[in-house]
């Protein structure tokens, strides 16, 4: 027995484990709570366990606190009377903390100089250079030299950031409970109020010093905001129902993470309000808050732990870079998804908000990619992987080994003849090869519980080019069915995504720069560029393209019959070719 339920040992060691409580467990950012005690010695942790249990039990509080508040009503703006308000609240505040230091008593006279700079604590300051209170004097001269800071900074018109940090203090006092956005433009407004009525205490404490009476005045708490009623429901409860409804229907695990993800952030950005409440500045205020955000933030060490609001903040005062057009746009797009879905099915929703919002991005889709060039080709297929390797582990290194066998051989090959998408390929069945009249081809699919394709015009059948057949394709096929693989590459496995294309997009990329083919704007999808260039230098033509690739047919062409005959497209494939390729 340990004597604690979250002591546990390993490896001699000690350490505090605690699973993470089922009300706060989707949110907590961690599984467990889990750590060493950094002792050997079980008495010692037991103790410890015991305060590691406290902290940790206040921890899971605060997370709870955090929750209780980010589900609350966020105002875009404050009233001039609200503002006032809080300002009265503020000013009684210092007044009565002002009054329990008369009460405490002060020290005794003490000769040594303390500088307290701005916003600090006297009292703390003064404890840690070991003076146990301020003396009247010291209390006093502190009080007159803020009141001349307070009075010029006030009249340049000037708010430091002492009294900006302020503003989310005083507003969730449980008296205020006034949340507000973080973009808003009451917040200097409040801070120059709470700078004024600082000013007004400063000179209140001063007669009080003179030994004049000043009383504390009482002052009535904010009118709390009466929750919404059930005719209008709150943002989270239908972004529940959005995403639970898309991810039973079509979305994949990344895809509904991705959408449940930013649509957490949006709320945590302008707030958790009925639905009829939002209006097009509180996409505006997302907006601006992305155009501040660099790439990958919650991987840049300068933003660890932040929440969005405060990370955008603190990207731009850092000046990091920014992330690019293209994606704020596929976050934007995220959003803007459900506010579709809501205008579709709620009376409350307003239009959508992020109609026009998205930035107009001057590369066309066709520019953001570039095909291979013919040098890049024939670097590529003359890398040691595919004249001879050391091993597949060690397809960098030469050797007497070409891996038939791999599926990191025949991807890019299957790319490069058929135009096909990444993930397509690496989730082909061997029963997805198949023949008829003596052609054979791919059968691009989605029967398994593995497969997805982006669109429905992407369930097509592919010729097999003779390149692919010449290479070996056909006996790769029956090993796998010999060796009774429901896969035709099992060796290509999914990523924690739950696509079987990014593990191996990582992979390539490493792969074009050992070739030294690298380049911003290549990648596995160039090949897919390169196919559509190959077919024009062959006179296919863009119908035939199209239905090689998986586009839709536009017009009245794509709403009737069932597409191009598998010898039509036999035929088309056998004229693809690329000049100087081997």
């Amino acid at each position: 027995m340990s004597g604690h339920t979250r002591l546990y040992r390993r490896n001699a060691t000690y350490y505090h484990r605690a699973a993470i409580p089922a009300d706060i467990k989707k949110t907590y950012p961690k599984i467990e709570e889990t750590f060493s005690l950094g002792t050997k010695d079980y008495k010692e942790a037991l103790r410890l366990v015991r305060v590691a249990a406290v902290e940790v039990d206040s921890r899971f509080d605060e997370h709870r606190s955090e929750l209780k508040r980010a589900n609350q009503t966020k105002h875009a703006e404050l009233s001039l009377e609200q503002i006032k308000s809080v300002g009265k609240i503020y000013y009684s505040y210092l007044l009565e903390e002002g009054e329990e230091g008369r009460v405490e008593g002060f020290g005794d006279k003490d000769k040594r100089t303390v500088i307290i700079a701005e916003g600090q604590d006297p009292n703390q300051i003064l404890k840690e250079v070991g003076i146990r209170k301020q003396s009247f004097e010291q209390s006093e001269e502190y009080s007159d030299q803020r009141l001349g800071d307070l009075k010029k900074d006030y009249a340049r018109g000037k708010v430091d950031s002492f009294f900006m940090g302020e503003v989310d203090e005083v507003l969730s006092w449980a008296d205020v409970n006034l949340p507000l956005l973080s973009e808003s433009q009451s917040r200097k407004p409040l801070a120059r109020e709470l700078q004024r009525v600082t000013i007004q205490a400063h000179k209140a404490i001063a007669g009080r010093n003179q030994g004049e009476v000043v009383d504390t005045p009482t002052v009535q708490s904010i009118a709390p905001v009466a929750p919404p009623t059930q005719s209008q429901p709150l943002l989270s409860e239908v972004a529940a129902e959005w995403a639970d409804e898309k991810a039973r229907a079509s979305w994949r695990p990344k895809t509904e993470k991705d959408h449940r993800t930013w649509m957490k952030n949006f709320m945590e950005v302008v707030g958790d309000k009925p639905l009829a409440e939002y209006t097009k500045a509180d996409a505006r205020a997302f907006k601006a808050m992305l155009l501040k955000l660099p790439a990958n933030w919650v991987k840049q060490k300068e933003l660890a732990g932040m929440k969005i609001a405060r990370a955008a903040k603190k990207a731009a005062e850092l000046e990091m870079q920014p992330m690019a057009d293209l994606n704020v746009n596929k976050i934007i797009g995220f959003v803007l998804a459900f506010w579709n879905w809501a205008e579709a099915n709620y009376d409350e929703a307003p239009a959508n908000l992020f109609k026009g919002l998205k930035i107009k991005v001057k590369q066309s889709a066709r520019d953001q990619r570039d095909p291979f060039t013919s040098e890049e080709l024939k670097a590529i297929f003359s890398a040691p992987l595919y004249t001879g390797c050391k091993s597949v582990r060690f397809w960098k290194q030469e050797g007497d080994l070409v891996p038939k066998a791999a599926g990191i051989y025949w991807v890019p090959l299957i790319g490069l003849y058929t135009g096909a998408r990444l993930g397509e390929i690496i989730q082909i069945y061997t029963s997805d090869i198949r023949e008829q009249n003596g052609i054979w081809y791919f059968d691009i699919n989605e029967h398994g519980e593995d497969k997805q394709l982006k669109t429905a015009s992407s369930k097509r059948q592919i010729p097999i080019h003779a390149e692919l057949i010449k290479a070996g394709l056909l006996d790769l096929h029956q090993q796998r069915k010999d060796e009774k693989q429901q896969r035709l590459f099992p060796d290509l496995q999914k990523g924690e995504d739950g696509y079987y294309s990014s593990p191996f997009s990582k992979y390539f990329k490493r792969f074009l720069e050992a070739a030294g083919v690298k380049r911003d704007k290549n990648a596995f999808h160039s090949f897919r560029h390169c196919f559509e260039d190959a077919c024009r230098d062959n006179d296919i033509s863009k119908e035939i393209m199209d239905a090689l690739q998986g586009h839709t047919e536009g017009g009245m062409a794509g709403r009737y019959g069932s597409g191009f005959k598998l010898v039509k497209l036999a035929d088309a494939m056998g004229r693809l070719s690329y000049g100087g390729l081997k």
